[in-house]
């Protein structure tokens, strides 16, 4: 795995961990040799995770829509940047460039590009790993709710399978090395009527 996306807020959130948890992560990736691509602003968790992998000799792909250019405060320091024209073409290229997931604490837009890429997996588009990065238990009630899902036979236990979690980035980049996809050749279940 040579570059990881990573998907995490604008903003930095009520708690300083957070920002903590971006330098570690660019940091680690950095260290590992790893290309970070990430949304291309330098603002929030973003650019912390972006300004951190600079910091310690990494590489950095940042992928922007123009209309976000003035409120995400594009990063013009990085190795690559991408200003694209929608929010689609940003996911799409973000998932080119990237041979594995992260998504860090995020809102909205974290969760929406996460169960993008989650899907992408699940219906054999992609067979990269997908992870969260659990710091403080911030995913732990996201986590019940897809467990929820696969008792509730709503999703299958193998596509649930599919979303990794730790929270320290060098074991979480370490599981993401070991994951192996599961071939599932169907993800829905016959009605039973």
């Amino acid at each position: 795995m040579k570059s990881v996306a990573v998907y995490c807020g604008a903003s930095s959130g009520s708690n300083e961990i957070y920002t903590h948890l971006a330098q570690a992560m660019g940091r680690t990736l950095a260290e590992r040799g790893m290309t970070l691509v990430y949304g291309g602003g330098r603002v929030g968790l973003m650019g912390a995770v972006a300004d951190s992998a600079l910091q310690h000799g990494g590489r950095v792909i940042g992928v922007i829509p123009d209309f976000l250019v003035a409120k995400e405060v594009e990063h013009r320091g990085i190795t690559e940047l991408h200003i694209v024209k929608s929010m689609h073409e940003r996911k799409l290229l973000m998932a080119d460039l990237a041979e594995g997931f992260v998504a860090m604490p995020g809102g909205f837009g974290t969760l929406e590009e996460l169960f993008e890429v989650l899907t992408w997996g699940q219906l054999g588009l992609h067979r990269k790993p997908v992870a969260v990065l659990n710091v403080q238990g911030y995913y732990d009630h996201l986590l019940r709710a897809l467990d929820h899902m696969a008792t509730e036979g709503l999703l299958r236990i193998e596509n649930r399978r599919q979303l990794l979690s730790h929270a320290e980035p060098g074991a979480l980049l370490d599981q993401m090395l070991a994951y192996q996809p599961v071939q599932v050749e169907k993800w829905l279940t016959p009605s039973k009527t």
